[in-house]
């Protein structure tokens, strides 16, 4: 892999990281308490969005063929 290709690799994973990031959280203390914050737009939208995000840039690092020098 080229240098480029791991860059990319490192920037996808950084991305699905900042995704289950966003996903994390609305938890409550008491079970008894309904917590409506898990179902808002960061936790069904944005979060999943970044991570397949992060994993389209991954798979483009994987299968990007580097530049030959001749």
């Amino acid at each position: 892999m080229s240098k480029k290709s791991i860059r990319l690799l490192l920037a996808g994973l950084l991305v699905m990281v900042a995704g289950y990031v966003l996903l994390a959280g609305g938890g409550v203390k008491d079970p008894e308490v309904f917590n409506y914050a898990m179902f808002d737009f960061r936790r069904l939208v944005a979060a999943p969005v970044v991570i397949v995000a992060g994993i389209v840039v991954i798979v483009v690092a994987i299968i990007r063929k580097p530049k030959e020098e001749e």
